[in-house]
């Protein structure tokens, strides 16, 4: 029986979810060891990475439906997502690093929810959680 995608989310990490306009989903790590779990164990390839730049915060996930290329809104709205998840949450514009999951990797030795990124495309935006409801069943608090 196929799992639906959503599914290990609820088993393993604690994530928070969001839900864009045409299938979209922003998922969000509350911890380091629920980031590891985000970026290697339920992200896929093709989906995009965030992280404010320069400082703690979540790493989020933004995923779609297969392949499917998000347009610029999209992005800029699961960036969003990423810094208000941050501490840069009551600042004004900021820095948010965004890159295909593809070309984020753990650098040998390095402590949960350190990872390394290459491509970076850098979005600058202002931190807010989606204005959108998070989807029924996640541990959202």
């Amino acid at each position: 029986m196929a799992q639906t995608p959503s599914s290990p989310h609820t088993q393993k990490g604690r994530l928070r979810t969001y839900t864009l306009p045409g299938g979209w989903q922003v998922l969000i790590g509350r911890t380091d060891a629920d980031n590891d779990f985000l970026v290697f164990e339920v992200a896929r390839p093709e989906d995009w990475w965030f992280h404010v730049r320069g400082m703690p915060g979540s790493h989020a996930i933004l995923q779609g439906p297969p392949g499917a290329d998000p347009d610029r809104e999209t992005l800029q709205r699961a960036a969003a997502i990423a810094a208000y998840h941050s501490k840069a949450r009551d600042a004004g514009v900021v820095p948010v690093s965004g890159t295909r999951v593809r070309d984020v990797s753990k650098p040998r030795g390095a402590k949960t929810g350190t990872v390394q990124i290459r491509n970076e495309r850098v979005f600058k935006v202002r931190p807010a959680p989606s204005d959108l409801a998070e989807e029924p069943g996640n541990t959202a608090t």
